[in-house]
């Protein structure tokens, strides 16, 4: 049991990396501000990097980063459920079915065929193809022990995807205006053809409040296809590890693991989904009082700015670089491909 003496330092920790987040979202507010069209959620990536690739912070600054890249662009999620109402969410991810559902079935596809193509075999192809077509680092972690996959191709993946997700942060508000997209569009499109909800919510937030809390929500029912995902990974897996006879060959041990893996719903749902749900009951039953809405509001979109800014900082430029060209151009196609099966399926359903 954690005694309070150690949880106090647990905090102190965590503060240096907090208050430098907290810094770089204060400063790229006021920048977007003033610079609108650009947008706080993309200054405060920009910053992160620009710090990062100058001089990495230290080990001072790490806990508290880690906190802010995750914990508390989970908590803005959460504080965004305030805005919408269980019939808004209900609506949003059903309509958002037939766009998410064929993006996915491309980016699969794809991933198999182009990645056999450029000669990317195995856990590598399945797991740049499962980091985009669902939620990016998250469906990686969460398929990693399920296949088994060897650290260096979770390294390269997440690199990959996370490249591909600044990359979107910096273009899709750029091509949502270009093609004169409505703001429920193009939080479609950003739930849809980005991979990490933190850069959907960077890219949507850019675009429009009202994006940003439609691209939301078709994300968090994007997540959920993670649940059978794994599921299928799993038999899979199981039954691959069962073609091994100890008759014939040494039976591996990442296999006999593999097959042995129990998937838990438990820890493929995020928490912060329960607590965006629940936020949405409270605020569909009246016990958010309208008053504090704006307020609310204007919390979660600065939380959203520090998570950001911890993001940026800590991009390793150098891990991008030792990825090599093939699982780049991977990650592009398929990119690529879901981008504009996105838009394709909006054009041909009739939402653009």
């Amino acid at each position: 049991m954690t005694n309070p003496k150690s949880r106090a330092t647990v905090v102190k920790e965590r503060i240096p990396g907090l208050f430098l987040a907290f810094i770089i979202a204060a400063v790229a507010t006021l920048i977007g501000r003033m610079i609108p069209l650009v947008g706080t959620p993309v200054i405060c990536i920009v910053i992160g990097v620009i710090i990062a690739a100058v001089r990495k912070p230290g080990a001072l600054f790490r806990p508290g980063i880690v906190t802010s890249s995750k914990l508390v662009l989970q908590i803005s999620i959460v504080v965004l459920g305030s805005q919408l109402s269980l019939g808004q969410i209900m609506r949003v991810g059903f309509t958002s079915l037939p766009v998410m559902l064929g993006s996915l079935s491309v980016c699969l596809i794809g991933a198999y065929w182009i990645g056999k193509w450029l000669g990317i075999v195995g856990d590598l192809r399945t797991l740049i193809g499962v980091g985009t077509g669902i939620c990016g680092a998250s469906a990686i972690a969460a398929v990693t022990p399920i296949i088994g996959a060897a650290s260096v191709d979770v390294a390269y993946a997440i690199s990959t995807i996370f490249l591909f997700n600044v990359t979107a942060v910096l273009t899709f508000p750029l091509i949502g205006h270009l093609l004169g997209m409505s703001q429920h569009s193009f939080g479609l499109f950003a739930g849809t053809a980005v991979n990490d909800m933190s850069s959907v919510v960077a890219a949507s937030s850019t675009y429009g409040t009202a994006a940003a809390n439609y691209g939301i929500v078709v994300k968090l029912t994007r997540t959920l296809l993670i649940i059978p995902i794994s599921l299928a990974l799993a038999s899979l897996a199981h039954r691959r590890a069962n073609k091994v006879s100890p008759l014939d060959a040494p039976l591996d041990p990442v296999k006999l693991a593999t097959a042995n893996v129990h998937v838990r719903l438990g820890r493929l749902v995020p928490w912060y989904l329960i607590g965006f749900l629940l936020v949405a009951t409270a605020n569909s039953l009246g016990l958010v009082p309208l008053r504090i809405h704006h307020s609310l509001t204007l919390v979660s979109l600065f939380l959203i700015a520090m998570a950001l800014a911890a993001i940026g900082l800590t991009t390793d430029l150098p891990a991008l670089r030792r990825t090599g060209p093939r699982p780049l151009i991977l990650g592009a196609a398929l990119w690529v491909l879901v981008s504009l099966t996105s838009l394709g399926l909006q054009l041909v359903t009739g939402s653009l």
